[in-house]
């Protein structure tokens, strides 16, 4: 609800950085909780996807190319003109398995050892965009290996089901 209360501008519109309004292949830009945006050392902001039906990094096709590819541009250059970040010392990725299930991107500080950055879980924006334009349907068939904690409810279900 989280999601929709910042899509609908129910909840925090005025922490929007950027925001693409289109319906199909926009999205909204804003600071993750996990930052306090006192220093941008530390920048960590999240892209939420304006479309529901996208869940996660399996559902995304060849089809979802031009939503990538805006998220990608067009939060390089908000991070820009907004903190004076470049591209190029940006983190933009996706969890794999996401924390909540509405497709959402993560931009990052390169500097920053942000939680859930690492290659276990993180995927590079830039390398989806590159193996969907090479196989549409590269992330329904790869599999895809991903770190749990001990806690986590999906482990759980993955040893009941035999699994792990």
């Amino acid at each position: 609800q989280w999601v929709y209360n910042i899509l609908e501008k129910k909840a925090e519109a005025d922490r929007i950085i950027h925001e693409n309004p289109d319906p199909c292949n926009g999205f909204v830009l804003v600071p993750d909780f996990k930052w306090n945006q006192n220093q941008l050392d530390d920048l960590y902001l999240i892209a939420l996807v304006h479309r529901r039906e996208i869940k996660s990094l399996r559902d995304l096709t060849a089809e979802h190319l031009p939503l990538l590819r805006n998220i990608l541009r067009e939060g390089q250059e908000a991070v820009t003109k907004r903190f004076g970040i470049p591209g190029s010392r940006l983190r933009i990725y996706l969890h794999y398995q996401p924390s909540y299930y509405h497709l959402h991107v993560h931009f990052t500080a390169l500097g920053y050892d942000a939680p859930g950055s690492s290659v276990e879980r993180a995927h590079l924006l830039a390398d989806v965009i590159d193996n969907l334009a090479t196989d549409s349907t590269y992330y329904q068939k790869r599999a895809l290996t991903f770190a749990l904690r001990a806690d986590e409810a999906l482990l759980k279900k993955f040893q009941e089901a035999g699994r792990v």
